[in-house]
């Protein structure tokens, strides 16, 4: 997960918020959302992981992947397509049909009352100071890469382990995503913001 330390280093973080069509509770209440720091941010090019929530699961083959999702409430997912405006981007399946969007926001982040990472403050949410296009998820990946070599951590030396070589697969994309039937979490539990 994204570390940000120091006087400020969480105000006004450009970040981008991923989320997939199908990653809404049954009763649409709560969706939850990949946010990343931009890599275009100041604070983005020395993170290894750009993710502000990077939680290790199990999927149904026992295989460890990294769950990157944090849950927000329907509110606060409006809010975020209300500050991105028109700078999103679909996110497209194989044979071309959207699947999900990506969304560029700016906003304050926080460390999350509900399990471990951050969320944003979705009562801070502006633009972007950055356009987002098809080629910036791309630079995401190429970003977390660079900030894994320029630390003397390969992809090689990284998918030695189950945990890392997880990590590898959640930055290519390769991450479960949230069912239809997901149990809804009670406003309470909700990213706060």
């Amino acid at each position: 997960m994204a570390l940000l330390k120091g006087k400020g280093a969480m105000t006004g973080v450009n970040l981008l918020a991923k989320t997939y069509n199908n990653s809404a509770t049954k009763d649409g209440k709560t969706r939850f959302i990949d946010v990343m720091v931009d890599h275009r941010d100041p604070r983005g090019p020395e993170q290894t992981n750009l993710h502000l929530v990077s939680a290790p699961v199990k999927d149904e083959d026992g295989k460890s992947r990294f769950n990157n999702g944090a849950p927000y409430s329907k509110g606060q997912f409006v809010e975020i397509v209300d500050a991105a405006g028109p700078n999103s981007e679909p996110i497209m399946n194989k044979d071309g049909q959207e699947i999900g969007r990506v969304y560029a926001v700016k906003a304050n982040v926080m460390p999350s009352t509900k399990g471990a990472g951050l969320v944003l403050n979705s009562k801070s949410l502006t633009r972007s100071d950055f356009k987002i296009d098809d080629k910036t998820m791309d630079g995401q990946f190429a970003s977390m890469k660079a900030a894994k070599k320029a630390a003397g951590t390969t992809a090689e030396q990284e998918a030695g382990t189950p945990v890392a070589g997880a990590q590898a697969a959640a930055e290519h994309g390769d991450v479960p995503l949230f069912e239809d039937n997901a149990t809804p979490a009670r406003t309470e539990e909700l990213a706060v913001g």
